[in-house]
């Protein structure tokens, strides 16, 4: 048996792809639009090879895709965690567990979907702001 990807709805693929792609720094490994169920499957991943996440569009959907806690969330490691949060932050993105101790922080997707980011190797010293950065709403 062997992994093979996640999928998330979405409901804005290219906000949903701006976030993961050009945010998160995932690569589009494949596309799939499939017009006679009306809908676009995205592949993404770090890199050819590696684990990868769908992101299924259904284009004529009135479903609101709320809550995205009942899946858990995705895990990414990063080389940097500040770097990456701040980056995050600088275009919008609302840090919602800040890497206090140098090592997880968790944000969220444009579809409430919970990202983890956790820090490459050894955890850093932590530091300000993020170090005494309150939480804020859940994860």
């Amino acid at each position: 048996m062997r992994y093979l990807h996640t999928m998330v709805r979405v409901a804005d693929l290219d906000e949903s792809l701006r976030f993961y792609c050009d945010l998160l720094g995932l690569k589009e490994m494949r596309r799939k639009e499939v017009p006679q169920g009306g809908f676009t499957l995205v592949f993404l991943a770090t890199g050819e090879g590696e684990p990868e996440i769908e992101l299924t569009y259904n284009w004529d959907s009135s479903e609101v895709y709320d809550g995205g806690r009942n899946f858990g969330h995705l895990a990414y490691e990063v080389d940097d965690i500040y770097a990456t949060c701040q980056h995050l932050q600088d275009n919008g993105v609302t840090i919602l567990r800040p890497p206090r101790d140098g090592h997880m922080a968790f944000v969220r997707s444009p579809d409430n979907i919970s990202i983890e980011l956790l820090q490459k190797g050894e955890s850093k010293e932590p530091i300000e702001p993020w170090k005494s950065m309150a939480n804020k709403g859940e994860w």
